[in-house]
């Protein structure tokens, strides 16, 4: 959407004169944002046409907002709305999102930050709700399997240099065994859905979480795995071990789950996979369909994490013998 008449209006009214507004990078989304700059300080603009003419009780975004803010989770504050036309008047957090901040961050931040990070992510998700969205919306195994179809026909079948019928049969079905093992809904928690380096802004070293709006119930290890194996920054080995660990003990300590270590690591690995796969069809309908070529260097880094679960997990090795079947040489 383009800065409008019904922007200006909802931007005057609620803040008053203003020196400039400034476009800011937006995400693989139909959301755009603008930097106010008032004289009274800035503040951020969001135009959403998915939320234009929902009644603010409707909108995903409203709703994840008032949870997370009634658990005292750091969100910016939403100083002004139009619903009708789809328009947010947002807390200016800054510009230090973890992925810019990430190449100069030395070793010792970088732990400090995630732990940080972790300690935000055990509170989202010891949020409840009774059966309203985003409740009701469950990572079981349809979604999951929209997912991997979305990235097979989005991202596979255009990139892909062997197009056998049968390996795309043979893929989808173990896709759905995946799908199938991961369906575990007594499991299930809170899910931002979007947990990464690009949603998370430090401000006084403090995480903020933005882009909450697809928020669901899913596998504890979803998010998790959405931080650790990020397709915008790749963690250390070791820190990459280390959060892990973190996050199971903490988790574990305040009742997010009941698994023992060596299940935790198996469904983190399964949920990995999944996630990483979802990214890069993210990744290819941007690339092939809006001719939108930013997101292509982030395919083979992502592509690139899961030969490792694969080499641990039995249930992941076909999926990947197909996937490298069918994929340019050396991608995977």
């Amino acid at each position: 959407m383009k800065f409008n008449d019904k922007a200006f209006n909802l931007m005057e009214k609620t803040m008053g004169r203003y020196r400039s507004i400034v476009p800011l990078p937006g995400d693989a989304s139909s959301r755009s944002y603008f930097r106010v700059n008032g004289f009274n300080g800035s503040y951020i603009i969001c135009l959403d046409e998915l939320a234009a003419g929902k009644a603010p009780d409707d909108y995903p975004y409203n709703i994840v907002y008032g949870h997370l803010r009634a658990s005292g989770i750091p969100v910016p504050e939403i100083i002004g709305q139009d619903p009708v036309n789809g328009i947010f008047l947002l807390e200016d957090c800054g510009d230090d999102l973890l992925e810019v901040l990430y190449p100069s961050l030395g070793k010792a931040e970088i732990i400090g930050i995630y732990k940080g990070i972790i300690d935000a992510l055990v509170p989202i998700q010891k949020i409840r709700g009774r059966g309203e969205r985003p409740f009701s919306m469950m990572f079981d195994a349809g979604r999951l399997m929209y997912e991997f179809n979305f990235f097979t026909a989005h991202y596979l079948y255009r990139a892909a240099a062997e197009k056998s019928p049968l390996l795309f049969d043979e893929l989808r079905r173990e896709f759905s065994e995946i799908s199938a093992e991961l369906d575990r809904p007594h499991q299930f928690v809170f899910t931002h859905r979007d947990f990464h380096s690009r949603n998370i802004i430090l401000r006084e070293g403090k995480p903020f979480i933005i882009d909450f709006q697809d928020a669901r119930m899913g596998m504890p290890q979803y998010d998790l795995a959405s931080l650790l194996r990020d397709s915008y920054v790749r963690l250390d080995e070791d820190v990459f071990g280390l959060m892990k660990g973190y996050y199971y003990t903490h988790s574990k300590d305040e009742g997010i789950h009941s698994m023992g270590r060596d299940e935790f690591e198996l469904f983190f690995d399964l949920v990995a996979f999944q996630r990483n796969i979802k990214a890069v069809g993210t990744f290819g309908y941007q690339l092939f369909y809006r001719n939108n070529p930013f997101y292509e260097k982030f395919i083979r880094p992502t592509l690139g994490y899961i030969r490792d679960y694969a080499e641990r997990r039995a249930v992941l090795g076909k999926a990947y013998g197909i996937l490298k079947k069918m994929l340019p040489e050396n991608i995977i």
